[in-house]
């Protein structure tokens, strides 16, 4: 067995932080080129070259006075930055609080394994060696955790920073064409992807580096206390996820139904109250929330992979290049996404609205293609030609070529439940025009035809997902399908700022509507916010691919530490375990779509309240009372995020305290089999009734003409359809990929506690 590698330790030790390093400054960059565009009015103009210039963009508006529309613009944005600053300020003082509590949890737990003793123990795997105390691994698990938390947040605020700085840049350039306004949101979107993988990883690769310091060689106590780092991002993500879910949803159904219901007036009109809360909303639920939630999948994944390998050969003999796989093929990831960036912001150039989702697609296809590429070149440098990993208690042999396939199928599975994804969600193709069709006989139709979308959209991810399990763990066992969903994130940085672009763009419709310029520039926003609508259901597409992956492998390194030999359905602890676990999903969903439910009653009422006791507010003559709406959001979704929440955490705790192992192991391969399904389902549910509706009111085709205009029979019964299908895809679907990977690596946090303390009932009884 060759222990050697190509690249040597040296090599990794620079090559990591300085590909993190080109991702950070690369984002610097591209937010240069988003800020070059003013929100100030321009000095009058003095003759020259810029004067012609002027004069066509004053007359491509129409006549409407350019500063004017300037200093609306800039109004708008800075009232939806303010408000998502302060609703995150918040939700994070909140989220601190319960950080702490978990934090003393974490320590206490995993501190009194060994009766808080400071002496070194027997390792785990194996006995002949000592390793470092428990209480060593309780004290850098909680600091990993807060680490991972605190990159987590900052994560989420910095794209919703840069989101809100970019939606009224956005919608000044749409005056120039299609083509510059993708531009602007794009980068934007890029902003935010390349600063999250490059921060996730440069401070994953530090922590390692400084607990090296006290670990020493003691490198299976090392990747234990490095989990924490995992829980951290996605306890966070989970409050960000659920808290923005629950506030984007409240103003949204709240501005829908009595707006374009009830009074007949545009989605994003300056008359409606909710307006600014609907569009603040946009990015703290899916800028905030989804960063903070693939910073989240990154962090586990990488986390489950180290987990493992720290107990296989790499770990054993100590091999630095090897172990540290994972952090490699990320950042190869960084530089093969930098790549794909300028395919779409410099090497060809938007001209028409139909150019922006092929352009879109395009990005996912060059990554992945180059990133094989890029995996071979990894696999061949950074891993020896053979080695053994870790397989439930056995070392499996593995060659290089077998790792290089595990991450391939992550990363290519992920492009197929993408492109499904679209298919099922976007209205160029079959599914969504029968959704739209089945308006013209009503809501009803279109709910059935909706859930029946949903549904059947399930069955080609999950073929993708077994798939990929099934070829990795044969090749190399739980390691592998850690590293098939590290191939499925790899390519995170072009995901996020194609996931990124659609709440810019929905902004940037809501701006140029609120400031009132023409309908050929609101056409245009509309466009790219359909596709970006799209691409929002990829992105979420790929967190819950990867979310099946990251817990599978997860659970893997649970039922490791907590040294549970098989896990055997047969027996009624692990079965009972299933069927609870099967249910959380359902219970977790009705929470929060509940949530939804009733802070949208509370919108609705305010909405409503605003029309009938404000004089001549229909008529355009005074002005509404946004904040009070963007009060009630942010209040709702503070107090409702907290019983989900405490669902999802506490649930791993009880059960592994009071039932055991066993049972856990259950309830963990039950909620990620439920959940991933209720998840795709509902993600793309929501964004084909969104879809559908939008295909009405873009009357593009003559099918979609005959079914519109706004405020036509059909079109109503298409706003129902998309106001139910909010919650679905906003908060319900996305919260759930969380709630899988959460209880997963909250188990394995947590498995040394359980598998010493654990099953206090079946003790007794």
């Amino acid at each position: 067995m060759g222990t050697s590698t190509i690249l040597p330790d040296l090599g990794t030790e620079i090559v990591i932080p300085v590909c993190a390093v080109i991702g950070i400054l690369f984002s610097l960059i591209q937010w240069c080129l988003v800020a070059k565009i003013k929100l100030s009015p321009e000095k009058p103009f003095a003759g020259g070259g810029r004067h012609g210039y002027a004069e066509s963009l004053i007359e491509e508006e129409e006549g409407v006075n350019d500063h004017t529309v300037v200093r609306k613009c800039a109004e708008i944005q800075n009232a939806i930055a303010e408000g998502a600053t302060s609703f995150l300020f918040t939700e994070y003082q909140y989220v601190a609080v319960f950080m702490a509590v978990f934090a003393v949890l974490i320590f206490v737990f995993l501190g009194s394994v060994e009766g808080f003793s400071t002496s070194d123990q027997q390792c785990t795997y194996d006995s002949s060696k000592l390793c470092k105390p428990a209480l060593a691994t309780a004290i850098f698990s909680t600091i990993s955790f807060l680490l991972g938390g605190i990159t987590s947040v900052i994560s989420g605020y910095l794209g919703m920073k840069i989101a809100t700085y970019a939606n009224a840049r956005t919608t000044l350039e749409a005056r120039k064409g299609v083509g510059k306004a993708f531009i602007v949101a794009f980068r934007s979107g890029a902003v935010m992807g390349f600063l999250l993988a490059a921060n996730g990883l440069l401070v994953l690769y530090i922590t390692i580096n400084l607990f090296k310091l006290y670990y020493g060689d003691d490198w299976e106590g090392l990747f234990e206390a490095i989990t924490g780092y995992g829980l951290g991002g996605s306890s966070m993500a989970l409050f960000g996820r659920v808290g923005g879910g629950i506030y984007t949803k409240a103003a949204d159904v709240g501005a829908d139904l009595v707006g374009k219901v009830e009074r007949n007036i545009p989605e994003d009109d300056p008359r409606n109250p909710a307006v600014i809360a609907d569009n603040v909303g946009d990015n703290v639920g899916d800028i905030a929330g989804m960063g903070s939630d693939l910073f989240g999948s990154y962090a586990e994944s990488s986390c489950a992979a180290l987990v493992v390998a720290s107990i296989s050969s790499f770990g054993n003999n100590h091999d630095f290049t090897s172990m540290m796989y994972p952090l490699l093929v990320s950042s190869v990831g960084i530089l093969v996404c930098l790549l794909t960036t300028l395919f779409a912001t410099d090497f060809f150039e938007i001209k028409t609205v139909k150019e922006i989702e092929p352009a879109l697609k395009y990005q996912l296809i060059i990554s992945t293609i180059l990133m094989t590429v890029g995996i071979a070149f990894v696999s061949w440098v950074a891993l020896p030609p053979s080695f053994t990993i870790f397989n439930f208690g056995i070392q499996k042999e593995v060659h290089n070529w077998q790792l290089f396939l595990c991450v391939s199928v992550g990363l290519w599975a992920g492009l197929i439940i993408g492109f499904v994804t679209e298919y099922f969600t976007s209205n160029a193709y079959s599914p969504v025009q029968d959704v739209a069709d089945s308006c013209r006989t009503g809501a009803a139709t279109n709910v059935i035809f909706g859930l029946a979308l949903g549904y059947k959209s399930c069955i080609i991810p999950i073929f993708a997902i077994a798939i990929s399990i099934y070829v990795s763990f044969t090749f190399a066992a739980m390691y592998g399908v850690a590293v098939a969903a590290l191939g499925m994130l790899s390519t995170i940085a072009t995901g996020l700022a194609i996931d990124a672009y659609g709440p810019i763009s929905d902004n940037a419709g809501g701006i140029a509507e609120m400031a009132g310029m023409s309908h050929r520039i609101r056409e245009r926003t509309d466009a790219l916010d359909a596709a970006g609508n799209t691409t929002a259901a990829i992105g979420k597409g790929f967190a819950i691919g990867s979310a099946a992956l990251v817990s599978l492998a997860l659970f893997g390194a649970f039922v490791s530490r907590a040294e549970i030999i098989t896990v055997d359905v047969l027996t009624p602890k692990v079965f009972i375990g299933l069927l609870v676990g099967a249910m959380l999903p359902y219970w977790f969903s009705a929470m929060t779509m509940r949530s939804v439910g009733s802070a949208a009653l509370k919108m609705v009422e305010e909405v409503r309240r605003q029309f009938n006791t404000i004089p001549g507010l229909m008529e355009g003559t005074s002005k509404p009372d946004y904040a009070t709406c963007v009060q009630i959001s942010t209040d709702a979704s503070i107090q409702e995020m907290i019983p989900p929440g405490a669902l999802v955490m506490l649930t791993p705790l009880i059960v592994g305290i009071f039932f055991g192992v066993e049972t856990l192991s259950g309830l963990l391969a039950g909620s990620l089999i439920s959940g991933v399904q209720i998840a795709i389902s509902a993600s793309n549910t929501g964004g084909a009734w969104d879809n559908a509706k939008k295909y009405i009111e873009a009357g593009a085709s003559e099918h979609a003409r005959t079914l519109g205009p706004k405020g036509s029979d059909p079109h109503k019964a298409a706003v129902i359809g998309d106001t139910v299908g909010d919650p679905l895809k906003d908060t319900s679907g996305p919260s759930l990929n969380i709630l899988i990977k959460l209880m997963a690596v909250e188990s394995l946090v947590f498995a040394p506690f359980f598998a010493t303390h654990g099953g206090l009932l079946f003790k007794f009884f």
